[in-house]
């Protein structure tokens, strides 16, 4: 059986060579399999921003930090995920919570 760490490398090749529902699978898996996988957490919240998905992306996202909740990269990414999701759907309440993820980055 391969390792978590060989089983997200694969899920990343499939996502650069455009496979991205096939990566998405691969990486739902392993964060079912090992939910402390933060990197897969990441790779499924730019993927869920990429497909349109934004409470899946920034339930990735959230993820993320709360498992590394000293990572400002983390924040970072939650920002721009929240931003995204303003962009996708309007709701203002995104452009707070971006900010508020920024700041949490910043203070990192």
């Amino acid at each position: 059986m391969s390792t978590i760490h060989e089983r997200y490398n694969a899920a990343e090749k499939l996502k650069d060579s455009g496979e991205v529902e096939q990566a998405k699978e691969m990486l739902l898996a392993i964060v079912a399999d090992a939910p402390e996988h933060v990197l897969s957490h990441l790779t499924l919240a730019r993927i869920f921003t990429g497909l349109g998905e934004h409470e899946q992306a920034i339930s990735h996202a959230e993820q993320a930090c709360t498992l590394e909740p000293t990572e400002s990269f983390n924040f970072t990414l939650l920002s721009v995920t929240y931003q995204r999701a303003y962009a996708g759907t309007g709701d203002h309440k995104y452009i707070r919570m971006a900010e508020d993820a920024m700041a949490r980055s910043r203070m990192l």
